[in-house]
């Protein structure tokens, strides 16, 4: 999944989820500097912008092809839950059989307080790297 798949498939997740009361993406909030990613809020504003990494071989003018298998899963997030948390939470909760993995940087050994994001690994060695602006 590249990053504006993500991103189309993280806004409408989040659309419905509970305790969101907008959501776009970072161009319709005027952001200009990150080509994709989403400007939620809920509560407050958060936003998030998508990175992508090609899966070994791929090519940037080839489209790409869905490799679908065992989807990461976890529970809803509560609405309160902090940004990051939620965020992989109602990625995690769709259960998407391209999504192999979802790592929250805030939980990994050794990472350095206030840094936070998702890396989100696909099936197909993909990656997409959610950095919280």
């Amino acid at each position: 999944m590249r990053p504006e798949q993500l991103q189309d498939y993280a806004l409408d997740l989040a659309k419905n989820a509970p305790g969101v009361t907008r959501v776009q993406t970072l161009a319709d909030a005027g952001d200009k500097t990150h080509p994709y990613g989403l400007a939620i809020t809920r509560g407050k504003d958060e936003r998030w912008q998508f990175i992508g990494q090609l899966a070994p071989g791929e090519k940037f003018d080839a489209p790409t092809a869905p490799v679908e298998g065992t989807p990461a899963s976890g529970p809803a997030p509560a609405g309160d839950a902090g940004a990051e948390e939620w965020l992989a939470g109602i990625l995690l909760a769709a259960e998407n059989p391209q999504i192999a993995a979802v790592t929250r940087w805030s939980t990994r050994e050794g990472e350095r307080s206030g840094n936070y994001g998702l890396t989100i690994d696909y099936h197909n060695g993909a990656k997409t790297f959610v950095r919280a602006l």
